[in-house]
């Protein structure tokens, strides 16, 4: 079934004294834009995690919130600044000797100095990668889920109003065939108001006749219609990304819909014709949320 473009998902992840959490927030967009906020450590990892979030979003405005707590070894490294140590213990001896004081260095003092202990983050941690990937993977999964029902939703209601349209696209289909028979007695009466005592020429009435059909008619809109309603629901059933193709049948049918409401002369035919054309802006309006 379609997916809707508005959705979000949460996913938490604890590996050995390592904490993520990833969260996804999606809204509807022309294309698939996707906007990752991480912790500079797993900065590395930025592009990766979108490549895998795009392998199942194909459109939406995408908003990944990324949350890493390390509290292991893995994927760090102490590093200790051996020059700047040893500049530290002279400059303390100086000072001691200086001052007439006891040198008593301890290294734990030292270590405590600014710079002299550092911690490095491994890029290429391999064990971390595949566990922001396991995150992502969760997080997209339930994107995807609430997407779905959302979808689900949207669907159903998308098919009642094209039942709702194609309810009217027969009682317009029905209409129409009355409408030459109507033109006419109505020309008829017309004439014998204007020639009370000529007579009608057949042939010229025949002819106005078959001018005022091919200008009226509208079967051809309405098989173009009625197509365009069943390739709309078939699509309905897709698990494609298929917003785009929605919202060009939804043009084509407001299109086809409107050359019937400038060809049928008919007030009836007319208040149906309106009818058709607020389902479809209310569809419009929907299609666009469609992934």
């Amino acid at each position: 079934m379609i997916k809707s473009m508005t959705g979000y998902g949460k996913a938490n992840v604890s590996k050995n004294a390592r904490e993520y959490q990833i969260e996804i927030k999606s809204v509807n967009h022309r294309y698939l834009d996707i906007c990752v906020k991480i912790p500079r450590q797993l900065s590395y990892l930025e592009e990766i995690i979108k490549k895998q979030i795009a392998t199942k979003v194909k459109r939406g405005k995408i908003d990944v919130f990324v949350t890493f707590e390390n509290d292991s070894l893995q994927g760090r490294t102490i590093q200790i600044n051996t020059e700047l140590a040893k500049a530290y213990i002279d400059e303390l001896k100086k000072l001691a000797q200086k001052e007439n004081l006891l040198a008593d260095i301890q290294v734990n003092d030292i270590a405590k100095y600014p710079d002299v202990l550092k911690i490095q983050n491994d890029q290429n941690d391999d064990t971390i990668q595949e566990e922001v990937i396991e995150t992502v993977k969760s997080a997209t999964h339930h994107l995807i889920q609430m997407r779905q029902v959302e979808g689900n939703k949207m669907a159903e209601d998308l098919l009642v109003r094209l039942n709702n349209i194609q309810i009217k696209v027969e009682e317009i289909s029905k209409l129409s065939t009355g409408l030459i028979e109507e033109y006419i007695v109505k020309l008829e009466e017309r004439i014998k108001q204007l020639l009370p005592e000529g007579e009608v020429d057949s042939t010229r009435l025949s002819q106005e006749v078959v001018i005022y059909a091919d200008k009226c008619s509208v079967e051809e809109e309405i098989t173009r219609l009625n197509s365009h309603i069943a390739q709309f629901k078939t699509l309905l059933n897709s698990e494609e990304a298929v917003g785009k193709k929605l919202d060009f049948i939804i043009q084509e049918m407001n299109r086809e819909t409107n050359t019937i409401g400038s060809k049928a002369n008919h007030l009836d035919i007319t208040n149906r014709v309106i009818d058709i054309k607020t389902e479809i802006e209310n569809i419009r309006e929907q299609v666009q949320n469609i992934e």
